[in-house]
């Protein structure tokens, strides 16, 4: 995957003494993990039995945040369980989370640190 290339040249350690690579680190994490909530949500919209309950444990695993993750998990899902207001959501977010990848990977390569 071409997001772990940067991860693993660069090591957290080193890049995080000076500040301007801080932020371009920060920008690489969350590229990786939008990357990753979007192949998720792709896996989740076929609706079949594997990503009815891929959805359900993975969005399970938010309300182990402390204070806001039950509200967020039912946020996520549109009530109370997962229900075809969780697959309408997660068909927004797959077609929102690529423009924002594409900004974010912009913002990266035009602005280096």
């Amino acid at each position: 995957n071409i997001f772990h290339l940067p991860i693993y040249t660069c090591s957290p350690a080193a890049t995080l003494t000076l500040p301007s690579h801080t932020e371009t680190w920060n920008i690489v994490a969350i590229l990786l993990f939008t990357v990753m909530a979007t192949a998720f949500e792709g896996y989740v919209l076929p609706w079949g039995q594997m990503s009815f309950w891929g959805a359900t444990v993975i969005t399970n695993l938010l309300s182990a945040i402390p204070y806001i993750g039950t509200n967020l998990v039912e946020w996520i899902w549109g009530g109370f369980s997962v229900d075809k207001a969780t697959l309408t959501r997660f068909f927004a977010f797959h077609f929102i989370l690529p423009f924002i990848i594409a900004a974010l990977a912009m913002v990266h390569l035009l602005f280096p640190s």
